[in-house]
């Protein structure tokens, strides 16, 4: 393939009418020969090009991209920047780490709400590169280990049990999930969709009490089943620490 066919592959990327979709199987099919230009082309991309640009790099799984990922942790658009930690994650890109902790304290300076979809993503991508240890109190680490190692979480008949002992053990729950396990998979299951802000202006102990308040009466509504899984997000004091 020319060069000019190449580029006019990676334009197409940013079409969100049809030819983007088209361009990005393509693109994909072409492997790893088909990197370079994306690299070379992304910075003329808007925001929908660049997200459809991290989809190819994620399906060919060349780390050439890394560096382009790494530049893109700096982007003006959070998606961008969230899509972008967790495929460096997903690739395992080396040296990908202190970006994210960059990354990760610009979320904080930002003064983005732990909650949020950007720096859930980057704590996730820490974690994955052993760059961040989740507190997880005896109990709560009993129950997982009972669900089996298949389960997308810990049994939901639990969920309250587990809210006390992350509570008690001083972690901030920010919001939890729930999946049915089945013979046609596993399949997210709607929860009680309580809409619940934290105030994050407040001490953490404070918050620690509003994050039990709200999940244990979430778990008085949650979907409960031999085969329904919850699956709390939640976040240590040192998460929120800028000196880190």
């Amino acid at each position: 393939m020319t060069s000019a066919a190449f580029e006019r592959l990676v334009r197409q990327l940013d079409d969100a009418s049809g030819p983007s979709y088209d361009a990005r199987a393509e693109l994909i099919g072409i492997g790893s020969a088909a990197i370079p230009a994306v690299i070379d082309g992304l910075p003329s991309l808007d925001g929908f090009g660049q997200l459809t640009a991290i989809e190819v790099f994620e399906a060919v799984g060349d780390p050439r991209c890394g560096p382009t990922l790494i530049g893109l942790l700096g982007s003006d658009n959070s998606t961008v920047r969230e899509w972008a930690a967790g495929a460096l994650a997903g690739l395992r890109i080396e040296g990908a780490v202190e970006p994210l902790r960059r990354a990760r304290l610009a979320c904080l300076e930002r003064g983005t709400p732990p909650d949020r979809t950007e720096p859930c993503t980057i704590r996730w991508a820490l974690t994955d590169f052993g760059a961040r240890t989740p507190v997880v109190p005896p109990l709560t680490a009993r129950l997982r280990a009972t669900a089996g190692a298949d389960a997308p979480g810990w049994p939901s008949a639990h969920f309250a049990e587990i809210v006390g002992d992350l509570a008690d053990h001083a972690q901030v729950i920010l919001y939890s999930q729930f999946w049915r396990v089945d013979d046609g998979g596993t399949r997210w299951v709607r929860g009680p969709g309580l809409d619940r802000e934290l105030d994050w202006t407040a001490p953490w102990e404070r918050l620690v009490a509003q994050a039990r308040e709200w999940s244990l009466l979430e778990a008085t509504e949650a979907p409960v089943g031999d085969d329904v899984f919850v699956v709390p997000e939640w976040i240590d004091r040192s998460d929120l620490d800028r000196g880190r």
